[in-house]
């Protein structure tokens, strides 16, 4: 099992070509079920869940080929059998998205009820109340989600809370479904957004992106596309909150600044100098960062998974602040690992109080959840001494190479192998 070994104390600089976006790039590949003709994807994350997502499609007969190291084609000529099994599911929540696309254009699915990191429960039932209403029979046997449809039909859907890979779901089954389909209480995260486009560029007739209702007409058939993934603003911001914590002058490339507001906003008030121009950022850390308040929301709200990495920032921050987590109830996992570090932290239900402290000390952490990997990776790159990260497989399944990319702003991180 690899770890992240850590020396800090050192300064950022230089320059991170960001990658694309995990959180897009996983329904968009989902998304080439709704065709038989070639999906031409660039821009993709090498990670350890777009191979999860690629064995996924592949054990349905979707043909997978890697153009170059960023860029892949996919053909979903027929499917041998619509089964997305457990073994492949259960460390991917996001293999749920199958489900739509398959129920949709082929009229049955049998999805494995999904898994992925432990922040809390993360129920499919907006899906499966979705999927009812355009007209699919749904039942769960044996731990498995089966559907079926002759064709789905165009209707209006309320969802009962903000659900990003529910619009998802339901915005590719209504897009082959007979009629007009609403969805009400949509996400708007730029992940959707980026979905939504390519499923337009794919012949899909889509209104309202980008808001909360979003009016989709069914077609007869979608065509093959070719489709560049979004950056992906949480890696980004990982970037500018590793910077803000442990000071430098950073450059980031392929980035969508336009995407980041939220982030950006807090990070200004922590101290940080950031400017934009086109697809890159600066930032810029010369002092202390000051504490800020925090509160995870919906988008355009901050998102729930920059909470951990800006945590990190806080905890060596002047001053006090809180950061109250909304989304997930069990999304404060990294708090005790931070406090093996000295860290000064209080939890109060949904709610962290944070004292700053003028540096963390260096100590063995275990990585709980993809986004605390990265809120510890930044405490260690903080901190005097050594720093072990321990169980990085999580930071795996959504980071490309961070390592490679603190090396070159000068990080001394190492991955190493734990017997």
């Amino acid at each position: 099992m690899d770890a992240f070994q850590i020396q800090g104390g050192h300064t950022l600089s230089g320059e991170v070509i960001v990658s694309g976006a995990k959180n897009a790039a996983l329904p968009i590949l989902c998304a080439c079920l709704l065709t038989d003709q070639p999906v031409t994807i660039k821009n993709v994350p090498r990670l350890r869940d777009i191979n999860t997502c690629l064995r996924l499609l592949g054990s349905l007969g979707v043909q997978c080929f890697w153009l170059s190291e960023n860029t892949l084609t996919l053909r979903a000529e027929q499917v041998a059998e619509p089964l997305a099994a457990y073994d492949l599911v259960k460390t991917m929540r996001a293999s749920v998205l199958v489900l739509g696309p398959l129920v949709a254009r082929f009229g049955e699915a049998v999805v494995s009820l999904p898994g992925g990191c432990a922040i809390g429960q993360r129920p499919v039932d907006q899906h499966i109340k979705g999927l009812q209403a355009m007209g699919a029979e749904i039942s769960i046997e044996k731990g498995y989600i089966h559907a079926k449809s002759k064709r789905l039909k165009g209707c209006r859907i309320v969802t009962d809370m903000v659900t990003v890979t529910g619009t998802e779901n339901l915005m590719m089954a209504a897009c082959l479904a007979d009629g007009v389909t609403v969805i009400e209480n949509a996400a708007r995260e730029p992940e959707v957004v980026d979905l939504a486009n390519m499923l337009v560029a794919m012949g899909a007739k889509i209104s309202g992106i980008g808001s909360d209702r979003l009016e989709i007409t069914g077609v007869e058939k979608m065509r093959g596309v070719e489709y560049s993934v979004m950056p992906d603003r949480i890696e980004a911001g990982t970037f500018l909150c590793a910077v803000a914590a442990c000071g430098g002058d950073i450059r980031l490339s392929n980035v969508d600044p336009k995407s980041m507001d939220a982030t950006v906003e807090k990070l200004l008030e922590a101290g940080l100098s950031i400017s934009a121009k086109g697809n890159s950022m600066a930032a810029k850390m010369k002092k202390r960062p000051k504490a800020v308040n925090l509160r995870t929301a919906p988008y355009p709200g901050l998102a729930t998974d920059m909470q951990a990495q800006l945590m990190a920032v806080n905890c060596v921050a002047e001053g006090t602040s809180m950061v109250t987590e909304t989304i997930f109830e069990n999304r404060f996992m990294h708090v005790q690992e931070l406090q093996r570090m000295g860290a000064n932290i209080t939890v109060e239900g949904n709610t962290a109080v944070i004292q700053g402290v003028a540096r963390l000390s260096g100590a063995t952490v275990m990585a709980t959840d993809l986004r605390a990997s990265a809120g510890l990776v930044i405490g260690g790159l903080t901190a005097d001494g050594q720093t072990l990260v321990d169980r990085i497989y999580h930071l795996d399944r959504g980071y490309d190479g961070m390592e490679l990319k603190l090396q070159a702003l000068g990080a001394d991180v190492k991955r190493v192998s734990q017997t």
